[in-house]
């Protein structure tokens, strides 16, 4: 049986250091590879959210406009929201890194701010917290109707 000596000890250090940073990388590069989506673009390819939801000529009421390039903006009927959007493979909107204001208004209800991720049926956006339960609808722009919240 060999047994290691001294001059060996360096070489394999070297040897188990380099395998350990290239693990290190291809495992990096497999959390990576998992946590990127395609903003804007359906992914689960049967919705197609873009465009605008509620009526934003009414800056009281909530409305959403979700652009093409996957950025969101909008309104919770006081307060501006701005983040991202994409379309996970169960074709649920997932609002990402949205950032609003937070400003006190008298009598609104501010439940799109509370947004985590929609289902859409037709031209009807459902809206779920982050605990999954629905907060609030909003219709696909074309009419002045109110969105509702709970």
């Amino acid at each position: 049986m060999a047994a290691c000596g001294p001059r060996d000890y360096p070489a394999t250090m070297a040897g188990i250091r380099k395998i350990s940073i290239a693990g290190g990388a291809v495992f990096a590069l497999l959390v990576l590879a998992g946590c990127a989506g395609v903003q804007g673009e359906a992914q689960g390819g049967s919705v197609d959210p873009a465009g605008t939801w509620g009526d934003t000529s009414n800056s009281s009421v909530p409305s959403l406009e979700l652009a093409d390039d996957g950025t969101l903006s909008g309104t919770d009927g006081c307060n501006t929201l701005n983040g991202s959007w994409s379309v996970d493979e169960a074709d649920h909107v997932q609002f990402e890194d949205v950032a609003t204001t937070l400003m006190a208004c008298e009598d609104v209800d501010t439940w799109l701010s509370g947004l985590s991720e929609a289902t859409i049926a037709g031209d009807t956006m459902t809206v779920l917290g982050q605990d999954g339960a629905e907060i609030g609808t909003l219709d696909r722009s074309g009419g002045g109707d109110a969105p509702s919240g709970y």
